[in-house]
């Protein structure tokens, strides 16, 4: 079972940077970062897997960057220009500890955190 805690969002104006950190209590491999506006459906933001590599959604490469620590213990996801579109909840989510791979798609994820809201303004 693992426990995955949120902190470091909140409001910032168009073109401002904001990093996300997760707490990740317990083994695993692959994290990612999902996001979910009012109304739309929960989509993936960035993941990293066993190899570390990385995957991005089209919508923020070249501007986010997921990373971790060594120990596998916390999770980061460094936001940069960000626009009035990357408004939403942020959740930390995790695989169980059988998985290689990070796919952006919610229904590989089984350990969610409680999310943490970024707002940007224009």
């Amino acid at each position: 079972q693992l426990e995955l805690v949120e902190s470091g969002g909140g409001s910032v104006q168009a073109g401002g940077s904001l990093r996300l950190s997760c707490t990740i209590s317990g083994y695993t491999d692959c994290m990612g970062w999902f996001r979910q506006a009012p109304g739309k459906e929960r989509e993936g933001v960035a993941s990293i897997d066993y190899y570390d590599e990385t995957r991005y959604a089209d919508s923020v490469k070249g501007r986010f960057l997921i990373s971790r620590t060594n120990a596998k213990d916390t999770l980061y996801l460094q936001m940069n220009n960000l626009k009035p579109e990357d408004t939403a909840m942020y959740y930390c989510a995790a695989r169980g500890t059988t998985y290689i791979y990070a796919p952006l798609q919610v229904e590989k994820y089984t350990y969610w955190g409680q999310g943490t809201q970024v707002t940007v303004s224009s």
